[in-house]
């Protein structure tokens, strides 16, 4: 059997997108999906860049998002 250990040195020789979709994996095994959930977050992605789009709304800053919540 693998030790923890063993398996952080394994991780870290993994490109950060592969990181990326370990950790989804994992999420993904311990929390399965809800299929109605992740519609719902489609169609209101697609929403919001439609409206991006458009003009009808403005992005913001990340630093200026982060900053709200660092207060």
């Amino acid at each position: 059997m693998t030790t923890s250990a063993e398996l952080v040195h394994e991780i870290e020789k993994l490109s950060p997108a592969e990181k990326v979709q370990l950790v989804d994996t994992v999420i993904r095994d311990i929390i399965p999906p809800v299929p109605e959930v992740d519609k719902a977050w489609a169609a209101e992605a697609s929403t919001r860049w439609n409206a991006y789009k458009k003009g009808e709304i403005k992005s913001i800053p990340y630093a200026e998002v982060m900053a709200k919540y660092k207060k």
